[in-house]
């Protein structure tokens, strides 16, 4: 009888540390996934954009000038797709966007960034003025909205190095692989983000205005605020690739257009930007 209270002792034993056993196994099997929160956590990405802009009224004004050319269209300078956008040398050629970002709960972070946007306006096109001109030029006199051509020798006129808009952002984020019936988020996770955002315009403006000596100097020259929207694909917890379409509108009021600080343009516009980066989220 003894015996057999041992026996059941012990087999009761054995089976109580094989349960223990299984059940520690199947938590380990089953930990809470690395993606299922975000609080706490750091993102950096980098990628590169191409944007649309808006027709917009440019004010040129100096000493000797005071006019405005309406309608005015431009265009991005993409490179495409190079080795200059992981090249620290030569960074700033492509059309880039920085951003490093902060989770403060599960859903919402906040984030600093730069999109270098490149803006040139198209040449030779045919435009209306207003305003006048008396700068001892082939372009003087009194224009009252009549047409006149954009070339080189009376206007060249780029943020090409670039439209910076130093930016803070504010967006959410949302997980949504259940509908792809994605199980384990930390392999492959899915998620959705919009956002708002707001901050300055510090351009490099390469000019040629009225036969005057080019310019081509960084200078904070306004302001910008945007909306966002994008998909964001997470693998293996902490390497993501975000597509971004990103609209807003830029308010420049002190553009520097040669080296004499008389001289000055302002212009304001909408602009739309599709983004793609490449990027990693940690905990810190």
């Amino acid at each position: 009888m003894q015996a057999l209270k041992k026996i059941f002792f012990v087999s009761c034993l054995m089976i109580y540390a094989l349960t223990q056993t299984v059940s520690a196994q199947e938590k380990s099997a089953n930990p809470n996934k690395y993606t299922a929160h975000n609080k706490g956590k750091m993102y950096v990405f980098w990628g590169g954009n191409r944007e649309n802009y808006s027709k917009s009224d440019i004010h040129f004004k100096g000493d000797n000038y005071n006019f405005t050319l309406h309608d005015v269209t431009a265009r991005d300078k993409p490179k495409g797709w190079q080795i200059d956008y992981v090249n620290p040398a030569r960074m700033t050629i492509p059309q880039t966007n920085l951003r490093i970002g902060y989770f403060i709960n599960d859903h919402y972070n906040i984030s600093i960034g730069i999109d270098h946007m490149k803006y040139v306006m198209n040449q030779d096109q045919v435009v209306n003025i207003s305003g006048n001109i008396n700068d001892g030029t082939a372009f003087d006199g009194n224009y009252n909205n009549e047409p006149i051509t954009l070339t080189d020798d009376f206007l060249t006129f780029e943020h090409t190095d670039g439209l910076n808009y130093i930016n803070t952002e504010f967006s959410r984020v949302d997980d949504i692989s259940k509908l792809f019936k994605i199980r384990n988020t930390d392999k492959f996770q899915v998620n959705i983000t919009e956002g708002l955002g707001a901050g300055l315009l510090y351009p490099k403006t390469n000019t040629k205005l009225l036969e005057k000596e080019r310019y081509d100097e960084f200078h904070a020259a306004g302001y910008g605020v945007s909306a966002k929207m994008g998909l964001n694909l997470t693998f293996f917890k902490h390497f993501f690739i975000q597509a971004e379409l990103k609209g807003g509108y830029i308010d420049m009021n002190d553009i520097r257009t040669t080296k004499s600080t008389a001289d000055k343009a302002s212009q304001h516009f909408y602009f739309l930007q599709r983004i793609i980066a490449f990027g990693g989220i940690f905990k810190v």
